[in-house]
Formats: structure tokens, C-alpha cells, sequence
């Protein structure tokens, strides 16, 4: 299926082609999720942006390691069709972890720079929380429109991928709103 793109979408695709090693990919989804659950969950409590900061960073540094982890020890087993059908090594099925795994650490950095912004007072604390929730969002969205816009999607199936991926951000930001 192939539509007509835009100047815009060929801007976003030239973004997410510089993001897409550590931002484009199914674990910077689940990352962003996994942040925006942490700084929703966090914040709820009126935490200051550093609490949520420390709560974020120190949270998605343990998923990332169990994930490289579970990703190397699977990886480990497999075999190696370019190398002549022999065993992936342990430093090999490392590499490919952390690689596969990189979206996870990257997602967080846009709320991570937020509620940095907060802790230092560069914006209200508050602020800082509910920014750095809404950057989920946001982000959700982005991952949703391009992995349309990627397939040759339609314009309207474009922006409910969009709304789709996104709405697991929304998600959180409702339950804050109930929590709080």
C-alpha cells in the first residue's frame, strides 16, 4: 500500500531515521510506557521532580539490565546463520542485547531532561511531573504515526496508529488524575 507523503512526513521520517537505532524500536515503547508509569505513579503523591527523577532513572537502569540479560541469555543459545551455523558467543549475544535494547534507556531521556528541569528549578515542580508524563504521550504518539507512516499507511490510519500507541500514555495520565 503505498499513499502520497507530505514535506512533514518526509521531515519525520528523516527524525526517526536519526533516532531510530535507540528510539525507533519496540523496547523504546515499552520503555516509554514503563517511564511514563513511574513518573505517573510517582507523582501522584505531589514527589518532587527529583524523587521522581531518582525513582525513573533508578527503575528503568534495573528493566534495562534484566532485559539485556534475558536478551543475552537467549541469544546465547542461538545459532549463528553467518558464522556457519555455530553457537552465538556470550560476548556476541551482549552486544546484540544492549543493541536491541538500547530504546528502553533512550525513551526515558526526554522526561529524564524534564523533571531535570525541575529538579534544578528551571520549571516548577509540578510542572516538571506533569510535563514529563505528557512527553510520553507525545512520544507514543510519534512511535505510532511513523510506524505508519513507515508501512505506506493512509493519512487516517497514520493518526490512529498515533492515537492507538499513544493512548497507553494517556492511560497513565488518567490514572494520575484519579490518584491525585
Amino acid at each position: 500500500m503505498t499513499t502520497n507523503r507530505s514535506a512533514a512526513d518526509d521531515g519525520i521520517l528523516r527524525v526517526h531515521r536519526v533516532l531510530r537505532p535507540g528510539f525507533g524500536t519496540e523496547a523504546a515503547v515499552y520503555g516509554t510506557i514503563l517511564v511514563s508509569g513511574l513518573v505517573a505513579v510517582s507523582s501522584a503523591h505531589g514527589e518532587t521532580s527529583f524523587a521522581v527523577l531518582i525513582s525513573v532513572a533508578v527503575t528503568v537502569l534495573v528493566f534495562w539490565g534484566a532485559h539485556v540479560y534475558a536478551g543475552t541469555v537467549a541469544r546465547v543459545s542461538d545459532r549463528d546463520e553467518r558464522a556457519r551455523g555455530e553457537r552465538v558467543g556470550v560476548r556476541a549475544a551482549f552486544v546484540a542485547s544492549v543493541k536491541h535494547s538500547l530504546g528502553m534507556l533512550t525513551s526515558a531521556a526526554v522526561p529524564a531532561i524534564i523533571l531535570l528541569a525541575g529538579t534544578t528549578r528551571v520549571i516548577p515542580d509540578g510542572l516538571a511531573n506533569d510535563l514529563a508524563l505528557w512527553s510520553g504521550v507525545v512520544i507514543l504518539a510519534f512511535l505510532g504515526y511513523v510506524a505508519f507512516l513507515r508501512r505506506g499507511s493512509p493519512q487516517v490510519v497514520r493518526l490512529l496508529g498515533a492515537l492507538a500507541t499513544a493512548s497507553f500514555g494517556i492511560a497513565f495520565v488518567v490514572l494520575k488524575a484519579l490518584v491525585h
